[in-house]
């Protein structure tokens, strides 16, 4: 499929559903986000990033069974794909190539 670059949104979307597994549908990634990198991001953001990353084949969705109770709904469940994996890991790679070599204790001097 070729290079996949990602955003920094999609970055960390697709690590949070990769992080939670069987529990990745859109309000737990939502809440995931904002525990880890202290970013609350709206929903419909979160799923507008989930699905533009589905469309471009780096993660899957499935519905769950409806919830067992009088007007329970069906959740929508994501998954990373290894296309998926794969354009994370080319992402990490870029980034730490750019960091080595830096001192990451020093100041800045501009």
């Amino acid at each position: 499929m070729g290079e996949q670059r990602l955003s920094d949104v999609e970055q960390r979307a697709l690590l949070a559903v990769w992080r939670l597994g069987e529990q990745a549908w859109g309000a737990n990634v939502r809440d995931e986000l904002a525990a880890v990198t202290g970013r609350r991001l709206t929903i419909s953001a979160v799923y507008v990033t989930l699905v533009r990353l589905e469309k471009r084949g780096l993660a899957m969705s499935s519905f769950t069974e409806p919830e067992n109770f009088q007007g329970g709904k069906a959740k929508r469940r994501f998954g990373i794909t290894a296309e998926g994996v794969a354009a994370l890991k080319e992402s990490r790679a870029q980034l730490e190539q750019l960091w080595d070599g830096l001192d990451a204790t020093a100041e800045w001097r501009g």
